[in-house]
Order: structure tokens, then C-alpha cells, then sequence
């Protein structure tokens, strides 16, 4: 079997527990109140387990690719492949959700951004740092001004 159809078999695996717990036992602990709405907190995770039950349902009977392109991974040559970048690039993701709480979101996420467009080639600086800038700033402000949701924007020092 190929390895997009083991990927595949994993995640069908992983969208069949989400989606057993979006089903039957989210809904459980609701107030009575909130049983009468149309929707629900499980709605979204009960589209998103049915979605990924057929996309990977789809991708294990093949119906997704007649033959196999040159682009496909081959995972007899991953030492071909840029490994240590994404390696890297994962690293950062985890440093990133480390370092929300104490340095903030704006600096974290701006930090992120910057030093994963650094990672992944970009050069330009004129363009790189205004477009984390004005991401991360747009992102804080939808979440804590549209959302009403607190989040912590600088370090605790310095007044977030």
C-alpha cells in the first residue's frame, strides 16, 4: 500500500474517534436550554469528522488518482527531501505555542511568522515584516475587538 494510502488509513482512524465523540457524547453535557437550538457546539466537529471520513475514504479506494505523477512523494527517497526544514519549521510551531502566554500574542505570532518565512526562503524584509505585522495585529484584533475574547497582546510586563 502506498504511503498517502497509510496516511489516509491513519486519518480515517483519527476522524472516526473525533467523529464518534462529535456524535455521542458532546452533546451529553448540554443545558436544557441550549437543546432546543439549531445548532450546536458539536455541529462544526460533526461536519469535519464527516468530511475527513469521506476524503479519506476516497483517497483508500483510489478514486482520487488514475496513476502516479512524478510529483508524488516517493518515501524510498525522503533523504532527498528537505527533512531538516520542516523538522525546523515544526520546531518553531512548538516554540510558538510555548511562547504565547509570556511573550504575548503580537510578539509571538509576528516572531513566528517572521522566522518561518526566514526558514522557508523568503528574503525580502521590505515586504516580509509588514505583512506579519499587519497579520498578527489582524488576527489580535478580529479575536479581541469582533470575538470578544481576551488575548493577552504584549508580555505581562509591559502592560498586555
Amino acid at each position: 500500500m502506498a504511503l498517502d494510502r497509510w496516511i489516509a488509513l491513519i486519518l480515517l482512524g483519527i476522524c472516526l474517534a473525533y467523529g464518534y465523540t462529535a456524535w455521542f457524547t458532546m452533546d451529553g453535557s448540554l443545558a436544557p436550554f441550549m437543546q432546543r437550538n439549531p445548532i450546536w457546539p458539536s455541529t462544526f466537529p460533526k461536519v469535519l469528522s464527516v468530511m475527513g471520513v469521506v476524503a479519506c475514504t476516497v483517497i483508500l479506494l483510489g478514486f482520487e488518482t488514475s496513476q502516479p505523477k512524478d510529483a508524488d512523494i516517493d518515501y524510498r527517497r525522503l533523504h532527498e527531501y528537505n527533512l531538516g526544514q520542516a523538522v525546523l519549521l515544526l520546531v518553531l510551531m512548538v516554540g510558538y505555542a510555548l511562547c504565547l502566554r509570556p511573550l504575548g500574542f503580537l510578539l509571538s505570532t509576528s516572531g513566528f511568522l517572521i522566522l518561518g518565512s526566514v526558514l522557508l526562503g523568503e528574503r525580502k524584509w521590505h515586504i516580509m515584516l509588514p505583512v506579519s505585522l499587519i497579520a498578527a495585529g489582524g488576527v489580535w484584533y478580529l479575536v479581541q475587538e469582533v470575538l470578544g475574547i481576551y488575548m493577552r497582546p504584549l508580555p505581562g510586563f509591559l502592560g498586555g
